[in-house]
């Protein structure tokens, strides 16, 4: 590199300056240096480029344009290299509202999943494409509506807020429901799963659930239809308002505008709410998985019926067998008691007339003794104490006592022997206590 000298001298101070007159120099100057000054930077580039291939300014930036277009192409993937229309080449850039962003960048296959890097790599395909001085050089046309369409593209995606509100609106992201046909083909997951991933994009909630396959659980798929019927959305409309006027001259034309730009929204709003509950409404009803598992719960609930109806029948048949059984049971205690009391009343009238004949047998005794009197016939006060003594022992004596009494005075015909009978029973029922000593008279 040949060494370049450069003469640099001085500046001269102005005349009247400040400190004329009270300037003092502390030094004086130093000797000047001789310092190697070698070009650099783009600029001296650029000029011995075109030096050395004898370039004039025009063909060198039409050259290097070509060479731009081809790095890029070779270093950027296909991913945001999509080929024009040439319906989108003669899009007009006052017409941008209507246009479609990711297709003036060629990323329609990304959409709203396009990175901030994928956008601005698309741009600079779409600038080093199409710029207008890029076609001027190559002798195009030098219309650049188009150029502002991929201007107007990278501004509306390049800016959050913006690219926010065209997402909102951007029907070419939808995915068209499939219909109850396609579904029948064994297709709903598949189909159905896009059309959610699609809506899904709106959510103010993340991770949207998953659609899931016919293995998933009832619980997972109970949790997708509530997390889509209530779904949180957090698409707008803006994109769709009506330009404002920016004059403070009409304000309430303003004003007007901006009203009716908000009621367009809330009705946009209800609608898209109305459209996403009609097509979950759809899924579900197409969705065999709902199907299975009502027809669980149906034979679930018909096997606790069943069950409960047998517990049931079961219950009548044991309480039906228990009342048959108790009423059995009160027949034979009737019927024992009926027999044992018709027994009881032969019993009854058996000792009765036991008793009956034990009380003629004694009294029968009485008399075969002469009523207790020595020798003769008894007078009749002696007659009338013995019987009263006798009825009197009769009468404190109960049917085994009289039945035993009987038993001794049996067969007896000894007068006295029958007496010292009776006077032996008096006595037992005095020392019984059931007697008193000389209440009876004529055994004393």
């Amino acid at each position: 590199m040949a060494n370049v000298e450069i003469a640099l001298p001085l500046p001269v101070l102005p005349e009247g300056w400040a400190g004329e007159k009270d300037f003092k120099a502390a030094s004086p100057l130093s000797q000047s240096t001789d310092r190697n000054i070698e070009p650099v930077g783009p600029h001296f580039l650029a000029y011995a480029r075109r030096t050395r291939h004898k370039r004039t300014f025009s063909e060198d930036d039409r050259i290097q344009a070509q060479m731009n277009v081809k790095k890029v192409e070779e270093e950027d993937p296909d991913d945001v290299d999509e080929p024009e229309t040439p319906l989108l080449l003669q899009s007009q850039a006052k017409d941008w509202k209507s246009q479609d962003h990711y297709a003036v960048l060629g990323i329609t296959r990304l959409r709203y999943r396009a990175t901030e890097d994928q956008i601005k790599r698309a741009h600079r395909k779409k600038v080093l494409k199409h710029h207008p001085d890029k076609k001027a050089a190559v002798g195009g046309s030098e219309d650049d509506q188009f150029f502002k369409c991929i201007q107007k593209a990278t501004e509306v995606l390049s800016d959050p807020v913006k690219r926010r509100q065209f997402d909102s609106v951007d029907e070419n992201a939808e995915v068209e429901p499939p219909s109850k046909k396609q579904t029948q083909k064994g297709n709903f997951f598949k189909l159905w799963s896009k059309v959610f991933e699609a809506e899904g994009r709106f959510s103010n909630n993340q991770p949207v659930p998953k659609l899931g396959n016919d293995k998933s659980s009832k619980e997972d798929v109970e949790h997708f239809y509530n997390f889509w019927y209530n779904f949180d959305s957090w698409r707008t409309f803006e994109y769709l308002d009506e330009d404002v006027p920016d004059d403070n001259e009409n304000r309430d034309q303003k004003r007007h505008v901006e009203r009716k730009n908000q009621a367009t929204r809330r009705k946009k709003k209800t609608e898209d709410t109305a459209r996403l509950r009609h097509l979950v409404d759809d899924a579900l009803a197409l969705d065999e998985r709902i199907k299975k598992f009502r027809q669980a719960e149906s034979a679930q609930k018909n096997k606790k019926r069943f069950e409960k109806e047998a517990a049931e029948k079961a219950a009548k048949e044991e309480a039906a067998k228990k009342k048959e059984e108790e009423a059995k049971a009160a027949a034979e205690k009737e019927a024992a008691d009926k027999a044992a009391k018709a027994d009881n009343k032969k019993t009854k009238e058996a000792a009765k007339n036991a008793a009956k004949k034990n009380k003629r047998v004694v009294r029968g005794a009485a008399k075969d003794a002469n009523y207790f009197h020595a020798s003769g016939d008894a007078p009749a006060a002696q007659v009338e104490n013995a019987l009263n003594d006798v009825d009197l022992v009769i009468t404190k004596i109960d049917n085994e006592e009289l039945a035993t009494l009987t038993s001794k005075l049996n067969n007896e015909k000894d007068a006295s022997k029958i007496k010292q009978i009776f006077q032996d029973e008096v006595q037992r029922l005095v020392g019984a206590g059931k007697l008193s000593a000389g209440e009876t008279k004529s055994l004393a």
